[in-house]
């Protein structure tokens, strides 16, 4: 496997945690975007970069330049307004995009959310939420040249891992998915050329999450 210089956003965040550790464990060189280098500890192949999703993409491409791939798993969080909901999970995201393509890398991966193309699922307060992260999937398909992946969890849950999926393009699914098997969910397709350019729910399920990537 060739070793993938790679930036993950929102590298402070739940997935994000797991996502840098898993991919060092894989032996690829990691940079941890965080807000504030202090957030991690300093592991070896994970290098902290302060990254923050309210400067100008011009800024934010900096850190990018030389990457092969960029992963955006940041988020507001729940307790947070909308209002920063539109700042990092729209605006950021599509900031980082731009950044992404004037660094000059073509690959990158999001995570979004099962229902996004669902406007009758964006019930109470989680409204603002799909909006952005319908509009940030928009951008990306529509609006860039980048080699792209749309990931859509299910309900994030901190069980344990479990290593096995149900991975499909169909809307009509429902379900929760642990946010480790994300992370590994967001490794493989990192690995694997077939996802480029794809758009897939993903919750917990039967197949092993490489098996399930491989047959996209």
């Amino acid at each position: 496997m060739m070793i993938i210089k790679v930036f993950v956003i929102g590298a402070h965040g739940q997935i994000g945690q797991h996502l840098i550790k898993l991919l060092a464990a894989r032996g690829h060189q990691v940079f941890a975007g965080v807000r504030d280098v202090t957030q991690l500890d300093k592991t070896t192949g994970i290098t902290p970069v302060a990254f923050d999703l309210e400067a100008l993409p011009a800024t934010l491409a900096t850190p990018l330049k030389g990457m092969d791939a960029v992963i955006f798993t940041a988020g507001s969080g729940g307790q947070t307004g909308a209002d920063k909901t539109m700042l990092v999970d729209l605006d950021g995201a599509i900031k980082s995009m731009q950044a992404t393509e004037a660094a000059g890398v073509a690959r990158f991966i999001i995570v979004s959310a099962l229902y996004t193309d669902d406007r009758s699922k964006w019930l109470g307060a989680m409204k603002p939420y799909y909006a952005a992260k319908y509009y940030a999937d928009e951008w990306l398909r529509h609006h860039t040249n980048l080699a792209y992946t749309i990931i859509r969890p299910g309900g994030l849950t901190n069980d344990q891992p479990i290593d096995k999926v149900q991975l499909d393009t169909d809307q009509d699914v429902a379900g929760k998915i642990a946010r480790a098997d994300v992370a590994t969910v967001i490794a493989d397709t990192l690995e694997n050329p077939r996802t480029v350019k794809r758009t897939f729910n993903v919750i917990s399920g039967e197949k092993l999450i490489k098996n399930a990537i491989n047959d996209l």
